[in-house]
């Protein structure tokens, strides 16, 4: 089990793959582990690295106050210690919010970003009460338990998978976790989404129907974006839609080469490659399978 020293703390990272590289940055209580499908499936073509955020999983805990400032300058620090010039970065639900950060605060070091399920600023009322009072939960171990148990079954996508993430979550330190969803509370960079020019992809579930107004607003104003709905997806993509999330990811990168065609048709041949029956296009055999809209 590898691990790095840096920035004051011992964070536990895993490096799969050869190729351009793709860092993961999961939510509260998910720890890395919530990438298990991407690792396996895109380190085929891409060097997948994903890390146990401060507090969670096998990383030490933090006796700094976790935000996303503070989770940015780990994810900098930790391309140092991997001698990782640049990379992309992918980011889930809240892990999104903190790819935005990191892009804002080192521009130089990303390649671009993939926003699964994310956010700039959390505002619609039902998941606010959900993170105050996850936060308020997080503040007892007893109640820690329990809502870790909510968080981890409603991601995973079969028996195993929960058990695995679990006791990959054994060790979350309470006072990181309630930090890390106090922050998801008070951040926003909305006003500051215009200054990223890197090109970020935004993969959202169709119906995930509360978040579809942080997609309609990333999409507006991030210079940059191709925003995909994943149909039949809810919000826990990277478990439960992780086939169609990977070959986006996969088309979506190798098409950044072509810097000649516009990206409203770059994004529509992406589009036929991932559902040709929609188009009505007959599939190959080398066309990948994904259902989506865009």
């Amino acid at each position: 089990m590898p691990f790095a020293y840096v920035n004051g703390t011992i964070l536990h990272y895993e490096m799969t793959g050869t190729g351009t590289p793709i860092v993961f940055i999961h939510p509260p209580l998910l720890t890395s582990q919530a990438f298990a499908y991407q690792k396996d499936q895109l380190s085929e073509h891409f060097q997948v690295i994903t890390f146990d955020i401060r507090g969670h999983g096998a990383s030490q805990s933090s006796e700094r106050t976790l935000d996303y400032a503070l989770i940015t300058e780990d994810i900098r620090q930790l391309m140092d210690y991997l001698e990782i010039e640049k990379a992309f970065l992918c980011g889930y639900s809240t892990g999104g919010s903190v790819l935005l950060e990191a892009l804002l605060s080192y521009p130089e070091r990303f390649l671009g970003g993939i926003v699964v399920s994310g956010m700039s600023e959390l505002t619609d009322s039902y998941n606010r009460s959900r993170a105050w009072l996850a936060s308020r939960m997080a503040g007892s171990e007893l109640l820690l338990k329990l809502l870790k148990k909510a968080v981890i079954y409603g991601n995973a996508d079969n028996e195993a998978t929960y058990r695995h993430l679990y006791e990959s979550a054994l060790s979350d330190a309470s006072d990181n976790v309630q930090s890390f969803f106090e922050q998801s509370l008070t951040y926003s960079c909305t006003k500051r989404l215009h200054r990223i020019q890197h090109p970020i992809l935004l993969i959202y579930g169709q119906k995930d129907a509360i978040f579809h107004r942080y997609a309609t607003l990333l999409h507006k104003e991030l210079p940059h974006s191709s925003l995909y709905f994943l149909k039949e997806a809810k919000h826990h993509i990277p478990f439960k839609q992780a086939p169609k999330m990977n070959d986006l990811i996969h088309l979506w990168i190798d098409s950044l080469e072509d810097e000649q065609t516009e990206r409203t048709q770059l994004d529509l041949s992406i589009a036929k490659k991932l559902n040709p029956a929609m188009y009505g296009q007959e599939k190959r055999e080398d066309q990948a399978t994904a259902e989506y809209t865009n």
